[in-house]
């Protein structure tokens, strides 16, 4: 079940002056009086004349024709208003930046890209700009449990960067500040709603996700040494839950199965290892194949790496199992998500048969 969260905030800009800064523009007007003895001759150009003059600016909010103009990290309200007249939004750099000065509080402006429109007055442009609206956004919804090669399709769909851009910078998972273990993103492409702002590159959008996660298991108190067991039993225990309610039950059979050497025995990790992640179940073929690394039937222990990208309801599972000596658990009814857990194999003999039962009931689901 999906619930999504909050988006990313990107870095606001402040952009006015500071108080020193305001403070040399003043001194430079009266240092240009005494150089000239005293003569009212000013060198009136670029802040001076914004201050000296009266300055030019269009009225109203503009007309139909639009401009996608772009904040960066770090521009300044100088570099805003330059770039503002250049696209020629506004009339002049001085009607901008003059409005930035007796603005209080001070304008705070979030880096990315904007939709704007030619001829806007200075304060409808500033209006645009703080007022969040304006902003242009490519959101995309990342489920739990979605694997990583879904993923990067998603993203690519979104945000239309080419899917291989995706995977070309995600070959270096350490680069992420991801454990020694990882050889891929998986596991770590946390789920979210996320917007993403035209001008991010494939490099910085899988950045974001993964500090994500990466501030979500620090969030929870996960550290760097049990991170990669934590995430790994994470992303088991979200594809084999019928439901966030029995995440912390299905991790109690694992860690009961670990703790007595008994397989996992997970069909969601032999399927993950055919590449069929869309299947519910597998054959016995599928099972007894010792080639799969991720099949869970023919090797015993941990699984060596994640098979999704778990959510947070997942990963508190992982790190708080439900007490109970469970070894088994098989889902009854996929329509509801029921799920039954036993502790015997004669129970669980019992539910299997109530599961199968259920399958040739509804043979649409084949």
């Amino acid at each position: 079940m999906y619930y999504p969260e909050g988006d990313p905030q990107s870095t606001p800009a402040h952009a006015k002056p500071s108080k020193k800064k305001r403070g040399w523009i003043i001194g430079g007007i009266i240092a240009a009086v005494v150089l000239v003895g005293g003569s009212v001759a000013f060198v009136a150009t670029g802040t001076l004349s914004s201050i000296l003059h009266p300055v030019a600016d269009y009225s109203g909010t503009g007309t139909s024709t639009s401009v996608e103009f772009t904040i960066a990290e770090g521009d300044t309200g100088e570099v805003i208003a330059t770039n503002l007249q250049k696209a020629g939004v506004t009339k002049s750099v001085d009607a901008f930046y003059r409005l930035l000065l007796k603005t209080n509080p001070e304008p705070v402006f979030i880096p990315g890209v904007y939709t704007l429109l030619k001829e806007m007055s200075a304060q409808s442009a500033l209006d645009a700009l703080t007022s969040g609206k304006n902003r242009v956004t490519n959101q995309v919804v990342i489920p739990e449990g979605t694997i990583a090669s879904k993923v990067y399709k998603l993203l690519a769909t979104s945000t239309k960067i080419p899917e291989a851009d995706f995977v070309a910078a995600a070959k270096n998972p350490q680069s992420f500040g991801l454990p020694a273990q990882a050889k891929t993103l998986e596991g770590y492409l946390y789920p979210a709603t996320y917007s993403f702002s035209p001008n991010q590159s494939a490099n910085e959008i899988l950045t974001e996700m993964t500090k994500r996660a990466l501030d979500e298991l620090s969030s929870l108190g996960v550290s760097a040494a049990h991170q990669w067991r934590v995430v790994t039993m994470a992303s088991l225990v979200q594809k084999e839950s019928g439901s966030v309610a029995d995440m912390p039950k299905v991790s109690r059979v694992f860690a009961n199965r670990l703790a007595i050497d008994m397989p996992l025995e997970s069909d969601a990790t032999v399927a993950y290892g055919t590449g069929k992640t869309n299947m519910i179940e597998t054959t016995a073929a599928e099972r007894a194949d010792a080639s799969n690394p991720y099949n869970t039937y023919a090797h015993a222990g941990m699984l060596f790496a994640p098979i999704c990208n778990p959510g947070a309801d997942a990963i508190k599972a992982a790190l708080n199992p439900a007490a109970g000596k469970w070894l088994y658990f098989v889902a009854v009814n996929f329509d509801t998500g029921e799920t039954v857990f036993s502790e015997t194999l004669a129970q669980h003999e019992k539910a299997v048969q109530q599961s199968q039962a259920w399958w040739q009931a509804h043979p649409e689901y084949k």
